[in-house]
């Protein structure tokens, strides 16, 4: 989300998204409120800190540490006090250990994603992390049925090793498929609680996620290409849920055409003729598809970022209404 007020995001996270509230980023507050720091000061005994190249490991907590959890908390307090007697899904995000491992360095100043025994770590960091994070939210808000969302962009350019080096000449050899599926499988594992996994990437690797374990998909739906549908059709037959991004993450100020928001049927007309294409039950979508920006709306202005937060609801019930 835009800006830099927690309580100001929290209260538009929970009473614009009735049905899925969540708890927001606020990124433009600095270093530890972005996706990756954030995600960082959850580990358990990791530790990293601001470089010049950006996010590196190092051997104790400090300034950067604290205030990457200081923020975390300023977030849940905000979102505790809207949620009082809240009862149904909350959703929170977390970066994904493949994505971190790609964008944090050893003490080297390569990537842990170099380092198969860093990579172990770090998953094993995070998933008792993110289990700790998980039952917080419980305690505070004892009515939320928790989903965690893991944002895994660099994932597919892990997979087809795409990640570049330190040096920019060379890239980082590609994971093997059974590994990044292991690690993510121990992610769903520990926190015990339905997980989506999150990519605004091209070429979602829908099958791995769907065999890993979650529960469901989000993505940019604009970067769909036909080479996908049976994977998608196979992911919604086997009760995974699809978040399809549909609603742009920007405003005009930033090149998006106002009129995106003006028609909230015609957002997900392409929704319904994958629908058709795949020979999939239209009375289904209600219950396969959720309605969601694109990406993160962090560079929208905060106008926006509300209206594109309606326009989804409104644009979610037109399928309900009317799933032909």
């Amino acid at each position: 989300m835009p800006g830099g007020d927690a309580r100001e995001a929290a209260r538009t996270a929970v009473g614009t998204v009735e049905a899925l509230p969540f708890l927001p980023e606020l990124p433009a507050r600095g270093p530890g409120a972005d996706m990756i720091g954030r995600s960082l000061g959850m580990l358990v005994e990791l530790y990293a800190r601001v470089e010049p190249s950006g996010w590196r490991f190092g051997d104790r907590p400090g300034r950067d540490t604290r205030r990457a959890r200081g923020w975390l908390v300023e977030d849940l307090d905000a979102l505790e006090e809207f949620t009082q007697g809240y009862t149904g899904p909350l959703k929170v995000q977390a970066v994904g250990p493949w994505t971190l491992a790609a964008c944090v360095e050893l003490k080297g100043g390569e990537a842990a994603l170099g380092d198969p025994g860093a990579c172990r770590d770090l998953t094993a960091s995070l998933a008792e992390g993110l289990r700790q994070h998980v039952a917080d939210v419980r305690r505070r808000v004892p009515g939320a049925e928790v989903v965690l969302q893991l944002d895994e962009p660099s994932l597919t350019a892990v997979l087809r090793g795409q990640v570049r080096t330190a040096s920019g000449y060379r890239t980082y050899r590609a994971v093997d498929r059974a590994l990044v599926e292991g690690a993510l499988r121990e992610i769903v594992a520990a926190v015990r609680t339905p997980v989506i996994a999150h990519s605004c990437a091209p070429d979602v690797p829908f099958a791995l996620l769907r065999r890993s374990g979650v529960t469901g998909v989000s993505f940019d739906f604009a970067l769909l290409t036909e080479r996908e549908w049976d994977a998608i059709g196979e992911a919604v037959e086997g009760g995974v849920k699809l978040l399809a991004g549909v609603v742009p993450g920007a405003d005009a100020d930033s090149g998006t055409d106002s009129r995106a928001l003006s028609d909230p049927a015609g957002s997900v007309s392409g929704v319904r003729s994958l629908w058709r294409r795949l020979g999939l039950a239209p009375g289904t979508l209600a219950e396969s598809v959720v309605v969601t920006p694109a990406c993160g709306l962090a560079g929208a202005s905060p106008a926006y970022a509300r209206a594109a937060l309606a326009h989804c609801v409104k644009a979610a019930r037109t399928l309900v209404d009317d799933p032909e």
